[in-house]
């Protein structure tokens, strides 16, 4: 009975000491993770606000030898970058919400089990994740609607995303039938049981859709370039990308000294990394207000086989 007790007590020491291992090494796997993926932009951030002058020297790591804002001034004295900021703003605070609203109400009504024809339909959806008519077709079809150098074609192509849907139809699919069967029962209709049961239910693939897109409006700048000409209607990526190509990236270091000693204040490289943490910090902020719902939604909205 004793040598009994005495090999439980063994066992669970032995074990302890494995968790305690196991945590150890999940722990300094999680800190070389963030090391690796935190340091790069905070390095970024950190020349981005050093004196460009003294930023050519190297060696910085942690924190600014010099603090300076004049590459983030470079920037931001341009009046269409002011304007550009405006129409980044713009179309992700209205394309975001719109985009979610269509994307979630065409996914409820493909969920639901006694829509005609529900298969065919959704696989006429599932087509054009696959096969497309191609730029040229899209760029006809965009000016005979005459959304060219139009603020709306920031806004009516992307109202609709098929990944997007069907991960809100199989979060829509898991929901118990039971409550679309009583709320029929009590006399609602299907927009009723949309706007007052489904989206309050749906909250965390909605968040998580609707960081999708966000994301995707804030950093658009492609569609800009094809489908704008006017100059008040490019977004902020768009003209940090012509800020970067003014500001040639492969300036040798003797040259970007040079241009410091003519009494230039800005180098290549500090704007590029001002006009990179311009371009990444405001969207960065949103990651903390949906995180919560983010796991969740992704692994009750995954497609189910």
């Amino acid at each position: 009975m004793k040598n009994t007790k005495n090999t439980r007590a063994l066992r669970r020491s032995k074990k302890g000491r494995d968790e305690i291992i196991l945590d150890v090494v999940k722990a300094i796997v999680l800190l070389l993770v963030v090391i690796v993926t935190v340091y790069p932009f905070w390095n970024i951030f950190v020349i981005s606000i050093n004196d460009a002058t003294d930023a050519i020297r190297g060696k910085l790591y942690f924190w600014p030898r010099q603090f300076s804002l004049a590459s983030y001034a470079e920037i931001f004295r341009r009046s269409e970058f002011i304007s550009s900021i405006k129409v980044s703003v713009g179309r992700t605070l209205i394309g975001t919400p719109v985009a979610v609203l269509c994307t979630s109400m065409l996914a409820y009504v493909l969920s639901r089990k006694d829509l005609i024809w529900k298969k065919g339909i959704t696989m006429m959806f599932i087509f054009t994740m696959y096969f497309g008519g191609g730029l040229v077709p899209y760029y006809m079809v965009l000016k005979n609607i005459h959304l060219l150098d139009n603020f709306m074609v920031f806004i009516f192509p992307n109202i609709i995303s098929v990944y997007n849907m069907i991960l809100v139809r199989s979060y829509i699919e898991s929901m118990p039938d039971e409550i679309f069967e009583s709320s029929k029962l009590d006399g609602a209709n299907d927009l009723t049981i949309f706007f007052k049961m489904v989206l309050p239910l749906s909250k965390p693939i909605i968040m998580t859709i609707g960081l999708f897109v966000a994301v995707m409006q804030w950093n658009s700048w492609f569609d800009a370039y094809l489908y704008t000409s006017s100059q008040s209607l490019k977004p902020m990526q768009s003209i940090l990308v012509e800020i970067l190509n003014q500001y040639q990236t492969g300036t040798s270091v003797s040259d970007q000294m040079s241009k410091a000693a003519s009494g230039n204040s800005v180098t290549p490289d500090s704007i590029r990394m001002a006009a990179t943490m311009v371009a990444t910090i405001p969207i960065m902020l949103v990651y903390p207000l949906v995180q919560k719902y983010f796991v969740k939604g992704i692994m009750l909205g995954a497609v189910k086989s």
